[in-house]
């Protein structure tokens, strides 16, 4: 009896196996998230979490487990045998780093007024009054020590009354602090800078504070841009990541090294943008990630030290995905994590030996083998101007190209990031292709991976040659006998929202479907409600009432997609959350007004908890079922 009922079991085990053949939102949704903790004092193994959303719960479960370092089979452990390396212990284990929020500034009303403990308002009378998804409510992130063990002991704050933060906000973490390797001082990045100087500036630095004699000094004063990821190398020099201009958040970022009072950028002469970095064991070279022609991979430049030779960069790996971080160096091999558009990320050694990958982990095996995944091409267009840019095309399961298929142009979003081989839980191409669409996916101007000057070409020109590029690789791609002329639609988020609002008052019948997530409506009113000014001041050109400012007076004339609402006659999706103060709630709300009252098919999808993104489990599956749902009205 045991053995029929086994049979029986595996049968339809089985058969829901065979009868799963595509990827659905759902199925999407039960796709589990690596992130690695770090490795232990002798580097022989590798911790790391699985976290699962909990559709019920609207949150997420996570698990932790341990696996050697050359791979084999992972053990499930409990969060409290994690035991990696912690970088928050000085060198000579006598103290502790950690952060907290301290109360600064009075903002608050029952701050001001304490009779009024009830009192619900905010009293701003300078900028810097929001930022991401937060208001500024006068605490701040600051960063402490402490001697190890003691925990009762509060610690001594490296910024005393000081109104800035450590970690930045919004996505600052443990990389913005570290040790120096003799334990007598601690480097952190923050920007000093108040108000309306912090809405308009990227200027952060990397102080040096003494613990023996609590000063602190700034070490990058000289640089206007960013400075960030401080580390030291096995040798003692101390390498940062650092953006040159003041103001231009997506400037090309260089690697430079200082070493007994002498800076050197090792990769100033290379021409692209690096995303992160490590260094060798024997401090010797610099390992980075790099976007490099739709995807991101591994690098290496070495440090000169004191000779007198040029660093040269070389390219160490190379093929369809991308490398998303760089773990640990374990004798010849680095320990990283890869995805590509098929695959969301596991854990992988690449030997600098023979430049050959070894997957450790393949966390969601079962899942994917149950479902036919899409085939993802890489197309080149030439473009107006007579580029070559580079476009990826994502083909449904088993693709028939003597079918016709509806076809979606994406816009990314940035407008200044990498549409290289991620894999999102959102956007994610799998599944859009899953549901029989092709999905066309140019690496427009704006993005890097393509020189320094194709990723600045977009900035002050968002209705320009970017809308050209847009447009050019449509009707490249509406020339293939596969794609269905009467069914093509625009997508996209951020300045991919931007795009399609654009794209819907200049794309001459072209479209048959649009949506929106929280894109750029109109120009001039983001400026007066977006957070992060710098932005603005940089891609825009400047504020919209300088009139002698030919740059940001085409911003907001020309390039402004509400002067073309006029010429909109095309069924719209707009998405908005409530909590996005990077694209304001007005965006979204004044685009699907104008959409109403033009008399077009048109949907609001509001979120009034979600910020930029859509990070709750349950609200990201409504977002994914009105997706579908939409396109399969209009499309």
């Amino acid at each position: 009896m045991k053995n029929i009922v086994l049979i029986i079991t595996l049968m339809l085990s089985s058969s829901l196996v065979t009868a799963q053949k595509t990827m659905t939102p759902e199925l999407l949704w039960k796709v589990e998230r690596l992130s690695v903790m770090g490795l232990n004092e002798d580097a022989s193994t590798i911790f790391f979490a699985i976290k699962t959303p909990n559709i019920e719960t609207n949150g997420y479960d996570s698990k932790y487990y341990k696996m050697s370092v050359a791979g084999g089979d992972a053990t499930e452990i409990t969060k409290e045998e994690v035991t990696v390396i912690d970088k928050n212990i000085s060198p000579d284990g006598t103290y502790q780093l950690f952060n907290k929020e301290v109360a600064i500034e009075a903002i608050k009303g029952k701050d001001v007024y304490k009779d009024l403990e009830a009192a619900e308002v905010y009293i701003f009378s300078d900028l810097d009054i929001r930022h991401w998804d937060t208001w500024q409510d006068g605490h701040f992130n600051h960063l402490f020590y402490k001697k190890v063990g003691n925990d009762n002991e509060t610690g001594i704050d490296l910024m005393p009354n000081e109104p800035f933060h450590t970690p930045q906000r919004p996505f600052g973490g443990d990389e913005d602090y570290i040790w120096s390797p003799d334990s007598k001082d601690i480097y952190y990045v923050s920007k000093k800078l108040k108000g309306k100087a912090y809405a308009t500036s990227t200027d952060t630095n990397i102080f040096k504070y003494n613990l023996e004699n609590k000063t602190t000094e700034n070490i990058t004063e000289a640089n206007k841009g960013y400075d960030t990821t401080p580390a030291f190398s096995s040798k003692g020099a101390l390498a940062w990541l650092q953006m040159k201009t003041d103001g231009y958040e997506s400037d090309k970022n260089d690697i430079i090294v200082l070493n007994n009072g002498i800076k050197q950028n090792l990769t100033a002469n290379w021409d692209d943008a690096v995303r992160s970095f490590l260094w060798s064991n024997d401090g010797k070279d610099i390992f980075f990630t790099a976007p490099v022609d739709g995807t991101i991979q591994l690098f290496k430049v070495n440090y000169p030290g004191k000779k007198r030779i040029a660093p040269v960069v070389e390219q160490l790996s190379n093929g369809q995905f991308d490398i998303t971080s760089i773990v640990a160096q374990k004798d010849k091999t680095l320990l990283v994590t890869r995805t590509d558009m098929n695959h969301a990320a596991d854990i992988f050694s690449f030997d600098l030996k023979t430049k050959k990958f070894n997957q450790l982990t393949n966390i969601n095996s079962d899942l994917y083998a149950s479902v036919d995944l899409p085939s993802v091409e890489k197309r080149y267009v030439t473009t107006t101007d007579g580029k070559q840019m580079l476009v990826w095309v994502i083909l449904p399961p088993n693709f028939d190209a003597t079918k016709k298929y509806p076809t979606l142009l994406y816009a990314q979003g940035g407008p200044q990031s990498p549409l290289s081989q991620f894999y999102s839980y959102r956007w994610n191409f799998q599944l859009m292709a899953s549901q029989g669409y092709i999905v066309v996916a140019p690496n427009r101007r704006g993005m890097p991976g393509h020189g320094v000057k194709w990723n600045e070409d977009i900035s002050k020109d968002w209705g320009g040659q970017v809308m050209d590029d847009y447009l050019s690789v449509i009707d490249d791609i509406a020339k293939e006998p596969y794609v269905d002329n009467d069914r093509l639609g625009a997508i996209g988020a951020s300045f991919g929202g931007y795009s399609v609002f654009y794209l819907a008052g200049i794309h001459n019948n072209r479209f048959k479907s649009f949506i929106a997530h929280d894109g750029v409506f109109d120009t001039r009113s983001m400026y007066g409600t977006t957070e992060e000014l710098f932005f603005v001041n940089h891609d825009f050109g400047g504020p919209y009432w300088d009139k002698t400012n030919e740059a940001a007076q085409k911003t907001y004339n020309e390039f402004n997609p509400i002067t073309k609402v006029s010429e909109w006659n095309t069924p719209i999706l707009i998405i908005q959350g409530g909590k996005d103060y990077r694209v304001p709630i007005e965006q979204g709300l004044g685009a699907y007004q104008a959409a109403q009252l033009l008399g077009l098919k048109s949907k609001l999808l509001y979120f009034p908890e979600e910020n930029h993104w859509v990070l709750k489990p349950q609200n990201a599956l409504v977002w994914q079922r009105e997706f579908f749902k939409w396109l399969k009205e209009t499309l």
